[in-house]
């Protein structure tokens, strides 16, 4: 089972707006080098300080087209603030497993459930329809670079 990286979304602050890039470094125990976990600004980086599973969240393009088509909406990565967004792999069956993008090798920790702040800025339909389908928090084991179409190895 082997996937892609089809997004890289970045933002500064808790609030910011995401922004894509084409690459970018993550590091061990800290997260992703210019993202608002990494600098501790993101909304729950007080409560996620002292976890593994604050240093990056990845998302299932195949999700959000599906919520999409239930909700007639058109939502993107972006809107769903997670920092990867995947292709072609379940990020569900990765959940205690280890993986490797690029250089990186990462492990699964937690699904990222859809919270009431994603529910405030897409709309009460996220708490409905992706529940169990909104992502997964991984740890970084071993720091590295990552890009768009790096191959996702499960080992």
């Amino acid at each position: 089972m082997n996937g892609i990286i089809k997004e890289i979304l970045l933002a500064e602050t808790a609030s910011g707006s995401l922004h894509s890039v084409s690459a970018v470094e993550i590091k061990a125990g800290k997260g992703i080098v210019g993202d608002r976990y990494y600098s501790t600004q993101g909304t729950f980086s007080e409560a996620l300080k002292d976890l593994p599973d604050f240093e990056i969240t990845l998302i299932e393009q195949e999700q959000i087209d599906s919520f999409n088509d239930k909700t007639n909406l058109d939502y993107s990565g972006v809107d769903f603030r997670r920092n990867i967004v995947t292709k072609d792999i379940r990020l569900n069956e990765l959940v205690g497993k280890e993986f490797s993008i690029g250089q990186a090798r990462l492990r699964g920790i937690r699904l990222c459930e859809p919270c009431t702040h994603l529910s405030k800025l897409i709309g009460p339909e996220v708490l409905q329809y992706m529940v169990h389908k909104a992502g997964l928090r991984a740890q970084i084991l071993v720091s590295g670079d990552i890009r768009i179409a790096d191959i996702i190895k499960v080992e």
